[in-house]
């Protein structure tokens, strides 16, 4: 289990984060969610290590990783798709891929290769697995991507903004691809401004204003809540 509690973050002399606690257990997804300037992109930072905390504690597994760098909380299991592109534009697909499984010194050049063809299939992209990270269309963009956090083999993945830039039918396939991780047995963090989309997937979500947690519970209990309403989804929003 992935468990933040209490966290905070101070910049400047103003709370950023106040108190915030959440969980992300294997195999779900949970959403965090809010207006603009909410506090979503700070608390991500702050799980990942990229922000220091001023309070609270992560938690994976149990064992506080508040005070590990990022590559060493990536090591234990937290992956992370940004909302920017992280692929290389200049490497094919297999390269990208492999770039990552060669960070992973317990391996050798049999198992990464093998891992290799495994993402290749499973997301789906085989067919351009030579093609130059940039030619690829946003929807293939993606599926590089996750497949790049997928070799690090990760517990939990981190999803930032992933139906940002995409077209409607690639919204629909990155919504099955996030389904995917589940099925995997991942735990799933993710935001987006793409509220109903997003929710959709949601076994639970958070909902933050002004740097604390508003409301929490499943999609329809978020959706049913007056004062999420009013300061975030609008009166008239439905799931549907």
């Amino acid at each position: 289990m992935l468990e933040v509690r209490d966290l905070g973050v101070w910049l400047e002399g103003r709370a950023i984060l106040d108190h915030v606690s959440l969980v992300v257990e294997p195999g779900r997804i949970v959403g965090l969610l809010g207006p603009n300037g909410a506090g979503k992109t700070t608390c991500f930072r702050a799980i990942l290590g990229q922000l220091p905390r001023t309070s609270g504690v992560v938690l994976l597994e149990g064992e506080d990783i508040a005070r590990l760098p990022m590559h060493r909380r990536a090591r234990k299991g937290i992956g992370y798709l940004p909302q920017e592109s992280s692929i290389f534009r200049g490497l094919d697909v297999s390269q990208n891929i492999m770039s990552v499984l060669e960070t992973r010194s317990e391996l050798n050049r049999t198992a990464r290769i093998a891992i290799l063809d495994q993402l290749l299939k499973e997301l789906q992209i085989a067919r351009i697995a030579h093609h130059r990270g940039s030619v690829l269309s946003g929807g293939e963009r993606r599926r590089v991507e996750l497949a790049r956090a997928l070799a690090a083999d990760p517990s939990y993945v981190l999803l930032d903004e992933p139906f940002a830039g995409v077209d409607p039918v690639s919204v629909q396939e990155i919504q099955r691809l996030v389904r995917f991780l589940t099925e995997k047995n991942i735990g799933v963090l993710i935001t987006d401004h793409n509220v109903r989309e997003t929710l959709k997937l949601c076994d639970h979500a958070y909902i933050l204003s002004r740097g604390r947690v508003l409301a929490e519970g499943t999609p329809a209990e978020i959706v049913a809540r007056d004062d999420v309403r009013g300061i975030y989804l609008g009166e008239d929003f439905t799931l549907s």
